[in-house]
């Protein structure tokens, strides 16, 4: 596989029942990350894990964006998304990450620099 070639994820249903993803080895519409984009982000997501802060995530793949969701349990709201939105490559950036508030914590056109904003964490303040 090439590292540009999108990963075969099986259908999903978008919210007004399309369905997206492959069927038959026919690639239907639908945004998705590519193998190095997802290298960088389950780069990410090992680290997490492995400092028991994240335990699971979910991948959808939609009509006009590709979200990474980040959960703490998988039975709450996911903490963090990483959006892939290619309509807004050319203004904000095609990347973005977002809180569990809707808050966008850093969008760009670099996905490596977007994920730093989940790689800071806590920090001790001297006055």
């Amino acid at each position: 596989m090439s590292e540009t070639e999108p990963i075969v994820l099986p259908l999903a249903r978008g919210a007004g029942g399309e369905r997206y993803g492959t069927e038959a080895g026919v690639w239907r519409e639908g945004i998705s990350f590519d193998r190095a984009e997802l290298s960088q982000i389950l780069s990410v997501y090992g680290r997490k894990v492995a400092s028991g802060e994240w335990r699971d995530y979910a991948i959808d793949v939609l009509k006009e964006k590709a979200v990474f969701s980040i959960f703490r349990r998988s039975s709450e709201m996911p903490l963090y998304r990483i959006e892939k939105n290619p309509k807004l490559a050319r203004r904000q950036g095609a990347y973005s990450v977002v809180a569990a508030t809707g808050l966008i914590l850093k969008r760009g056109h670099d996905l490596k620099r977007v994920l730093r904003a989940l790689d800071k964490g806590l920090r001790v303040v001297k006055p």
